[in-house]
């Protein structure tokens, strides 16, 4: 019953944007730090972007100034905003959340806190 839906990928240039959704049902997320992962093919996963519960946020050098992590918690759902979008954007990205206790402020950029993760979506950019 608890699930995460990412939606918004698909295949832009490079340059392009897009907009990343995850829609969170079955329970409150409000209290739960957030993040964005993406796992292109022949690596490993990585880290993304974390937002906290009270809307702290931390992005990963790779997409620093490009990307944008935000949250609605009224709506239970996240956010990435990507502009800038390069070729080596492209994997699957998946949203994740913690069912664990953290205080509003904190946020994580390590995958073994995250037990609830959405299915994936695929962003391809093209050259």
């Amino acid at each position: 019953q608890v699930q995460m839906v990412e939606s918004g990928g698909g295949l832009v240039q490079a340059g392009g944007s897009l907009r990343l959704s995850c829609a969170a049902s079955g329970r409150s997320f409000s209290i739960s730090p957030m993040a964005w992962f993406r796992q292109a093919p022949g690596k490993e996963r990585e880290f993304v972007a974390t937002i906290s519960a009270s809307g702290i946020t931390y992005h990963a050098d790779s997409v620093k100034g490009r990307f944008t992590i935000s949250r609605d918690n009224a709506k239970n759902t996240m956010y990435l905003q990507m502009n800038s979008l390069k070729p080596e954007d492209t994997a699957v990205y998946y949203c994740a959340a913690t069912s664990t206790t953290f205080k509003r402020y904190n946020y994580s950029t390590r995958e073994y806190d995250y037990d609830i993760w959405g299915q994936g979506t695929q962003v391809t950019v093209s050259s």
